[in-house]
């Protein structure tokens, strides 16, 4: 699946309506991990964000850098109308493959299921790119193969470590112990450290 096709397949989903992923507010695990954040100005970006809950929560409890990319258009419209005092210019309508910036934290929440197996790959590698030295992945990956054809693509923790382990430091990697009730035992929780030369480990 091309870039184009994706970006319009993925604004098609969000027009009609069809975001059975979408659970209407942050889940559990991704609060809890936010709520110990104590630095409010950490650069935090959340890729392929749909309706970005997450994001919203954030900039509620204070956090001013909090950045947004989606290859779909209508998720980010969607975001502005529903938070209109969050900045535009965090709002980021593009590829996250193509970014540039370097961000503190990127945070993970059913993006990583809606790409194309193959590229599993190049988003661990370029989640690391993205990070500044020290900086961590932090989310939720699911652990479970779905019976219909994706996306959701689902997978297993000896498949997503062998992505990861090449670029980051593994805090935690473990079936999430506050998950939504329907997602319990089929989630992966991540906490993981960008490999670097002063990474404190």
């Amino acid at each position: 699946m091309n870039q184009e096709i994706n970006a319009g397949y993925w604004q098609q989903r969000y027009q009609s309506g069809q975001t059975g992923w979408d659970v209407g507010g942050i889940t559990t695990p991704l609060k809890e991990y936010f709520d110990q954040l104590e630095n409010k100005d950490l650069r935090i970006l959340i890729p392929g964000c749909g309706n970005a809950y997450e994001a919203e929560y954030l900039f509620l409890c204070g956090f001013t850098q909090v950045y947004l990319v989606d290859v779909a258009e209508e998720p980010l419209l969607n975001f502005a109308h529903r938070v209109p005092g969050f900045p535009k210019e965090q709002l980021l309508h593009q590829d996250f493959f193509q970014m540039q910036d370097k961000y503190d934290l990127i945070v993970e929440q059913t993006f990583f299921c809606a790409l194309a197996p193959e590229l599993r790959p190049a988003y661990a590698s370029k989640c690391a790119e993205l990070l500044q030295p020290n900086g961590k992945l932090m989310g939720l990956l699911f652990d479970t193969v779905f019976s219909s054809p994706g996306p959701p693509f689902g997978g297993s923790r000896e498949e997503y470590k062998n992505y990861f382990a090449p670029y980051f430091h593994f805090i935690c990697f473990n079936t999430a112990h506050n998950s939504i009730k329907p997602r319990q035992g089929k989630e992966l929780f991540m906490l993981l450290q960008v490999l670097s030369s002063d990474s404190e480990v």
